[in-house]
């Protein structure tokens, strides 16, 4: 099982605010099928948190796969929804990461 970040712009950067505002409302009011619709079509995604944020991104959620090819679809799921940009980043945890450094040394 792999994590994911999933970054979500609902609008293009020259969007007005008052359609940001009218995407983030009607994003809302479609979060539960959004969800219905990845359940259905990836019953192995496991949704471990979402986040509304303050800055380039709208949304930030946080989920588990089983693989890429899984992970797209759910990318693919949010862009036929409305999205206007996403991007999904493997996440990889911090320890991890320093043990694979390890094996490099002081060289």
């Amino acid at each position: 099982v792999k994590t994911f970040v999933m970054m979500t712009k609902l609008a293009s950067a020259d969007a007005l605010l008052v359609d940001l505002g009218s995407r983030m409302q009607d994003h809302a009011r479609k979060g539960r099928s959004w969800v219905d619709q990845i359940k259905e079509k990836c019953p192995e995604v496991k949704f471990k948190a979402h986040y509304a944020l303050l800055g380039y991104w709208d949304y930030m959620d946080i989920y588990e796969a089983p693989d890429d090819e899984t992970a797209a679809i759910v990318s693919i799921i949010s862009r036929s929804r409305g999205a206007h940009h996403v991007e999904n980043w493997v996440a990889i945890p911090a320890d991890k990461i320093l043990k694979l450094t390890e094996s490099f040394g002081d060289e």
